[in-house]
C-alpha cells in the first residue's frame, strides 16, 4: 500500500523537555557528547537505572506547577506536555487566525498520580475529589489547550510506544481534510514509578545493574542497537516532545514530512514482534512511497535496547534497504525509552541532524559509510501490539 500526501506538511517548530535539556542548543550539544543521562535510583525496592529530567528541566516543571494554583494537582505527564507545547508554539510563526488543533498522547498517562490515588484507595477505601479528572488520559491535551487558549480539536490517545507518531499521522489527516490549519502533536511520559518499573522487570526486558560486570556496559548500561548484547538493556526515561505541523512547504520549516507509513501484524503474544518485524517492513515501505530506498540517508531506529526488539527492526530494515543500507542510529542509549514520547524525541533528533548536517553516532557502534550530506531521514516507532509507524523527513 502506498499513501500519498496531497500536499507537503511542514514541521515549523518543535519543543521538548527531557534528560538532555530544554533548548535546541543544549539538546544538540548533549547529542554531540558521548555521555549518557542515566543515574541509579531506588525504585521497586532496588537500585534502578533511569533517565530523569535534567536539574534545570525539573526546576522549570516545578516552577510551572507553582505558578498556577490549578496546575498543582496535575500529574507530571501533563506539566511536561504543557512545557513542551509552550516551547513549540513560541518557536513558530503561528498566529491565532485559524484552527489550531492539539493531539498529544501518552502510553502510561498520569502514572504517578494514578499509582498514588490507587494506593490511597487500597488503604482508606476512599479517593480525593480530583482523582478522576486528573488521571484520565484526555486531560493531557485538554490542559495544553487550556494553557495555550486554542480553539481547535483537542485529542489525547494511547497507542503504546508509537503514540507520538500516531499523533502526527492523525494531525496530517486533519490538515489535509482542511478541518484544521495547524496542529500541535507529540507525546508525554513520566514513567519513573515503582509500579511501572516492576512491570518492565516482570517482562525481563529492563537493564540490570549486574550488567555492569561487563566492561562495555559500565560506560553504557543501555545497549540499544548493539546486536551482539547478551541481555535486555532497556532503561526508562521521562520527557515530552511536541511539534507544530502546518500545510504546505513553509519557508521557515525545520523539516518536510515527505511520507508516512503505518502497519500492524498478527501477534503470537501481547508483547511480541515477528523476527523480521513485518509491521516495520510495511510501514517503512508505505512511508517511502515511490522514493527509492537509496535516497534515504539516515534511519533513527526505535531500538529500545532489547535483544528481540533491536534485532527484528534491523532485520526489517535489511529487507527494505537491501544493498543500500542507510546510516543507523538511535537516542535510547542516551535518554532511555520514553514510551509514548519517544517517537517525537526521535523526530527532534532527526531534525537536528538535518539542520546541522551531522550524523549522531551511537558511541559503542562501529559506523561505516557515514552520509556526507543528510537530505532524508526515516524515523521509526513501534509499540506493544505490533503497531509500527514510519515517518520520512526531508530537508526543506
Amino acid at each position: 500500500m502506498t499513501l500519498l500526501l496531497r500536499q507537503p506538511i511542514s514541521i515549523t517548530s518543535i519543543g521538548s523537555i527531557s534528560a538532555i535539556g530544554i533548548s535546541s542548543e543544549e539538546i544538540w550539544q548533549h547529542y554531540l557528547s558521548p555521555s549518557h543521562c542515566f543515574i541509579e535510583k531506588e525504585l521497586d525496592g532496588s537500585p534502578t537505572f533511569v533517565a530523569p529530567l535534567s536539574q534545570e528541566a525539573r526546576q522549570e516543571v516545578e516552577a510551572l506547577r507553582q505558578r498556577d494554583r490549578k496546575y498543582q494537582a496535575l500529574d507530571d505527564t501533563v506539566l511536561l506536555a504543557i512545557h513542551a507545547s509552550r516551547a513549540a508554539l513560541k518557536n513558530t510563526n503561528w498566529q491565532q487566525k485559524g484552527v489550531l488543533g492539539v493531539n498529544i498522547g501518552s502510553s502510561r498517562g498520569a502514572t504517578t498520580l494514578f499509582e498514588s490515588h490507587h494506593t490511597e484507595f487500597l488503604q482508606r477505601r476512599k479517593v480525593q475529589t480530583l482523582t478522576s479528572p486528573t488521571t484520565t488520559l484526555g486531560n493531557i491535551s485538554s490542559w495544553v489547550a487550556h494553557d495555550l487558549q486554542t480553539q481547535g480539536p483537542t485529542i489525547s490517545h494511547s497507542i503504546t510506544c508509537s503514540t507520538a507518531l500516531h499523533a502526527l499521522l492523525n494531525a496530517i489527516a486533519w490538515l489535509q481534510s482542511g478541518m484544521a490549519d495547524m496542529f500541535l502533536v507529540g507525546g508525554s511520559e513520566a514513567p519513573l514509578t515503582p509500579f511501572t518499573i516492576a512491570q518492565m522487570r516482570a517482562m525481563k526486558i529492563y537493564a540490570s545493574l549486574s550488567s555492569r560486570a561487563q566492561s562495555k556496559d559500565v560506560l553504557y548500561p543501555c545497549q540499544a542497537l548493539n546486536l551482539e548484547k547478551q541481555g535486555n538493556t532497556m532503561i526508562l526515561g521521562e520527557g515530552a516532545s511536541v511539534a507544530c505541523l502546518g500545510r504546505g512547504e513553509n519557508e521557515n520549516a525545520l523539516a518536510i514530512v515527505e511520507g508516512i507509513g503505518y502497519a500492524t501484524e498478527p501477534l503470537q503474544h501481547p508483547a511480541s514482534i515477528s523476527t523480521d518485524a513485518e509491521c516495520f517492513q510495511r510501514s517503512m515501505k508505505m512511508a517511502l512511497g515511490g522514493i527509492s530506498p537509496e535516497k534515504v540517508d539516515v534511519i533513527v531506529m526505535h531500538a529500545p535496547g532489547t535483544i528481540k526488539g533491536d534485532q527484528s527492526e534491523y532485520n526489517a530494515i535489511k529487507r527494505i534497504f537491501d544493498g543500500v543500507m542507510p546510516a543507523l542510529t538511535t537516542n535510547k542509549w542516551k535518554v532511555g525509552h520514553t514510551f509514548g514520547a519517544s517517537g517525537m524525541l526521535s523526530v527532534e533528533m532527526a531534525i537536528l541532524m538535518l539542520q546541522h548536517q551531522e550524523f549522531i553516532e551511537v558511541p559503542y557502534i562501529q559506523h561505516k559509510d557515514l552520509p556526507k550530506k543528510i537530505q532524508r531521514i526515516l524515523v521509526n516507532a513501534v509499540g506493544f501490539g505490533g503497531n509500527a509507524v514510519s515517518v520520512l523527513l526531508r530537508l526543506p
